[in-house]
């Protein structure tokens, strides 16, 4: 008699904790990013990814789920969107692997998510938040969805999966090329189409508040044992290696970065390490159960050096990714991505393939590079062909007196900061610059 599968107790609840720190990840790239832009912006910034986990993850389960992981349609390249509409055919009782299907499903979710979010940080300053809003559902559906079908739907119980997972067998534990890559080029294609902000490569666009950016990637950091750890879908040894694997890689690629910061500039900042962590983070996301420690630590120090080499790139050739998503999340999904190619290994788990350095020649380094350009091509212009659509529709780019005003104040009519209380009189300062005097009722003791 056939086995019936059964729920694991200790799986399930593993999966959902880190399924709750996956989504922590969401508030903490908006204070991540929202405290590297400049005051006047920090609410829209952080509205962005509020707005994602709101809209995707009612998309996700109407008919996100399906399209990624429904039975394929043809070619390994979508999902049937009917299948799971609505979540319909599962149940409390239905189980995928040993966890229950609804945890899965929930798990899977908070990537959707997060990548939408990612995207955010290439138009910061600049963009109105309906037009933001409409492009994440368009974006969801026509890009997300489909490439993690390609990449996360495996084969199994009858139902066929995606070209990357099984026709070609690439690596990417945890997202490099359906998350990082994927957002790092969509950012790319939006900042083109967008165009640069008002002072680009004149004005200094300074953070407004560093403390904010390392409290974020602090956050990041937390939340991403969720993101490595939690997709081995158990409490088990791949849980306990993409665990390790994040911390040193991430360590290393910090302290890469802090050391091109001063050997270059002559300073270690507090925006270098929080940059540092992030790159890390994302380099070690499709390698993270695929390498020891020699290889974390070599792709962690891969991606803090060159990640912080290529933040620079945008005032070379031109293009505006205001927060460095290219330079970062494009750039370290490819660095790991790669990687893998010559790091890979089975020191840790059993019948792993094998990368370039350790006897497995060339053939895993060259199905990366597929896995990752295609992602790359197919993100990047169907990103821009949305783009241009909304930019001829309902405009997607704030005005240049919005933007010079502020785009909290003009989008969101509100302020991040107000610096007096106006119980006692006087003024407070708008998102604007401008003043707005208060008239004090009258209290005993107010100041003068």
């Amino acid at each position: 008699m056939p086995e019936i599968p059964e729920i694991s107790a200790g799986d399930t609840a593993w999966v959902l904790v880190a399924t709750a720190l996956v989504l922590l990840m969401t508030p903490g790239l908006a204070f991540f990013y929202g405290g590297m832009v400049r005051m006047k912006s920090v609410l829209n910034m952080m509205m962005m990814s509020f707005g994602a986990m709101g809209l995707v993850a009612i998309l996700w389960v109407l008919y996100g789920y399906s399209m990624a992981f429904g039975n394929d349609l043809g070619y390994g390249l979508l999902g049937s969107p009917t299948e799971y509409f609505g979540l319909a055919g599962i149940t409390a009782d239905s189980i995928s692997g040993a966890i229950p299907t609804f945890v899965f499903v929930m798990f899977q979710a908070m990537f959707a998510i997060i990548t939408v979010a990612l995207i955010s940080g290439a138009i910061a300053d600049r963009t109105k938040f309906g037009a933001w809003m409409v492009f994440a559902g368009i974006w969801a559906t026509l890009v997300y969805f489909p490439v993690a079908h390609w990449v996360f739907a495996f084969d199994s119980d009858g139902v066929t999966g995606g070209w990357i997972a099984n026709t070609l067998g690439a690596i990417d534990f945890a997202g490099g090329t359906a998350v990082h890559i994927n957002a790092g080029a969509a950012g790319l294609a939006l900042a083109l189409v967008l165009g640069k902000r008002i002072g680009f490569g004149k004005t200094p666009f300074r953070p407004h508040n560093l403390p904010f950016v390392m409290l974020g990637a602090g956050l990041l950091w937390f939340g991403w044992f969720g993101f490595n750890a939690g997709s081995a879908l158990a409490a088990n040894g791949t849980a306990a290696v993409a665990f390790l694997n994040t911390v040193v890689a991430t360590a290393a690629s910090m302290l890469a970065w802090l050391l091109v910061e001063k050997i270059r500039d002559g300073h270690a900042t507090s925006l270098g390490a929080a940059s540092g962590v992030v790159a890390g983070l994302v380099a070690i996301t499709p390698a993270c159960a695929a390498v020891n420690i020699v290889g974390a630590i070599a792709i962690g120090v891969a991606a803090g050096v060159l990640c912080a080499m290529a933040v620079g790139l945008k005032y070379k050739l031109g293009y505006d990714d205001s927060l460095d998503v290219v330079g970062v999340h494009l750039v370290g999904g490819i660095v790991g991505t790669l990687l893998i190619g010559f790091f890979a290994t089975d020191a840790y788990i059993a019948d792993s393939k094998l990368g370039l350095f350790y006897g497995g020649g060339a053939e895993l380094l060259g199905k990366q590079a597929i896995a990752a350009g295609a992602v790359l091509a197919f993100s990047f212009v169907v990103t821009a062909i949305i783009a241009f659509g909304i930019e001829k529709t309902m405009g997607f780019r704030i005005s240049s007196e919005d933007e010079q005003a502020g785009v909290d104040v003009r989008t969101h009519a509100e302020t991040a900061y107000e610096f007096n209380d106006a119980a006692y009189g006087g003024s407070f300062t708008k998102g604007t610059g401008s003043s707005v005097n208060v008239t004090a009722p009258e209290k005993e003791g107010a100041p003068a």
